[in-house]
C-alpha cells in the first residue's frame, strides 16, 4: 500500500499480524478482485465512523463487497478468531495467562428486572398513532 489514507487504515506492522488469521480465497471459485486488506481497511473505517455501508468513502472497495466479506466472517467465525488470538498475544506479552480467568459484569452488561420477562416492560400506547392515510382534518369542516 503506497500511502495511508485514513487514521483506521492498517499500518503495515498490523497488516503482519492479521493477514494470517483471514481465511484463503476459496479453491475453484473466481478469483479475488479486491486486495483483502482494503476490505479490511472499509470495515475498520466503518467501525470507526460509525456510518451506514452505503457512505464508505469511493477509494475503498465498494460497499457491498466489504458487507459481504464482514458478514462471510462473521458467519464462519472469522472474527471470532481474531478476537482470541489478538487476546491472547496481549496477555502474553503483558506476561499474563493467555486466557482470562474472571469476567466482570455490570448492571450496563447484563439488564435484569424483578419480575422478569415481558411483565417487567412498559407496554405500548393503545392509542393509534396518525398516520398519513388518515386525515387530521376534521370532516364536514370545509
Amino acid at each position: 500500500m503506497a500511502t495511508k489514507r485514513y487514521p483506521t487504515d492498517l499500518t503495515d506492522d498490523e497488516w503482519r499480524v492479521l493477514e494470517p488469521l483471514i481465511p484463503p480465497a476459496k479453491p475453484g471459485g473466481r478469483p479475488r478482485s479486491v486486495e483483502i486488506r482494503e476490505i479490511v481497511n472499509g470495515i475498520r473505517y466503518l467501525l470507526r465512523a460509525g456510518c451506514a455501508w452505503r457512505l464508505l468513502p469511493t477509494d475503498l472497495p465498494p460497499w457491498e463487497t466489504v458487507y459481504a466479506y464482514f458478514r462471510r466472517w462473521q458467519a464462519d467465525g472469522t472474527w471470532e478468531a481474531i478476537a482470541t488470538t489478538l487476546r491472547r498475544r496481549v496477555r502474553t506479552a503483558r506476561g499474563r495467562d493467555p486466557e482470562p480467568s474472571a469476567a466482570i459484569l455490570d448492571s450496563q452488561t447484563v439488564k435484569t428486572t424483578e419480575k422478569g420477562g415481558h411483565a417487567a416492560t412498559t407496554p405500548g400506547s393503545r392509542r393509534p398513532a396518525a398516520s398519513v392515510t388518515t386525515s387530521s382534518t376534521p370532516t364536514g369542516c370545509c
